[in-house]
């Protein structure tokens, strides 16, 4: 890990925070899932599948005891509620979490806490620490030890993150004056850099996918042709490297020392 570590109370974490709540705020005020675009008819299926490939990826069932890190207006937690696991849900945002506590979660015990990560006070013993498109907006030298920590020995994460080797993804990133939803602290991952990162943290089995073709604007009667499309491409070594998401699941490993 890097050594210039930023700890929660610097100013840098500070002046972090509070842009990160300033967007939440921004994007809470409007229709949130037409912003990130899970609204559209594409969007919706994009999030059903990110939702069940995290949730398979974090074996969620009945018993466990989950964390969701950045929860934002629940649009995921109520899709991995339906796998029976208890959740605690957080997230730093307590315009998104208004709207996240306006949902309906069945039979599920799904709980809240309003906390930027790293500061979050919550005890381990987790079975899984999950997540959809947050820890492009962590400090990675912040957020790996403190989720590892968090963990149950064998437990699992699991996230869907944004894929820097896409192109919208590296041009939203490196010109992001030009797209109001991007923030300035998030970043996007490369694979075979983010392996490592994992693997230094302290993960083991350390497996991530390039998936998502689909764009949310794509028109509906579109959808089934460019969904085809999407799976052949993401069965194509080389050209599966480019696609706009990574699922990312990883164990916390059982050795001395984890």
């Amino acid at each position: 890990m890097a050594e210039s570590r930023k700890q929660p109370s610097s100013p840098e974490f500070d002046e972090r925070k509070r842009d990160e709540i300033a967007l939440g705020e921004k994007i809470a005020a409007g229709e949130s899932e037409a912003i990130w675009g899970w609204g559209t008819p594409a969007g919706k299926l994009r999030a059903e599948r990110r939702a069940r490939l995290i949730a398979e990826g974090g074996g969620l069932a009945p018993g466990m005891r989950v964390l969701e890190i950045g929860c934002g207006t629940g649009n995921f937690t109520e899709k991995f509620a339906a796998h029976g696991a208890e959740i605690l849900a957080c997230d730093l945002s307590p315009h998104l979490l208004e709207k996240a506590g306006r949902r309906d979660y069945g039979t599920c015990p799904v709980s809240f806490i309003c906390s930027p990560f790293e500061e979050c006070g919550t005890e381990g013993g987790f079975d899984a620490v999950i997540g959809s498109s947050i820890l492009h907006h962590l400090d990675m030298d912040q957020a790996l030890p403190k989720i590892r920590d968090l963990l149950k020995p064998g437990g699992r994460i699991a996230f869907a993150e944004p894929n820097m080797l896409n192109p919208q993804i590296f041009i939203e990133r490196h010109f992001r004056q030009f797209f109001s939803h991007i923030s300035e602290n998030e970043t996007a991952f490369v694979a075979s850099k983010l392996r490592r990162t994992l693997e230094e943290a302290g993960f083991s089995n350390v497996r991530i996918t390039p998936f998502d073709w689909l764009h949310p604007s794509t028109p509906e009667p579109l959808i089934p042709l460019v969904s085809g499309i999407g799976r052949l491409l993401e069965a194509t070594p080389g050209l599966r490297e480019f696609s706009g998401s990574l699922i990312i699941v990883a164990e916390r490993g059982t050795g001395a020392g984890s």
